[in-house]
């Protein structure tokens, strides 16, 4: 599935990945292929992106929403700190 990260000043990543966990309004949760579509809000914490060679990519963030349709991810946050 592919992923974009958006702040409102730039693109923080692009690309494949096989998951992504997110620090939801009620907790984390992961996103797999072929889950159905949500929008969610999404709480200041980290998340972690599962690339699909296997390569962990790690950062925090302020604040969100994310989007899931069709294997298609969008993550749109207000800032983000890399670990």
């Amino acid at each position: 599935m592919n992923i974009t990260v958006l702040s409102p000043d730039k693109e923080i990543f692009q690309g494949e990945i096989t998951s992504v966990k997110v620090p939801g309004v009620n907790g984390q949760f992961e996103i797999l292929r072929n889950h159905a579509p949500i929008v969610s809000a999404l709480v200041e914490g980290p998340v972690r992106l599962l690339k699909t060679g296997g390569e962990k990519v790690t950062f925090s963030i302020e604040k969100g929403f994310l989007e899931v349709l069709n294997n298609e991810v969008s993550l749109l946050v207000q800032g983000v700190k890399e670990n």
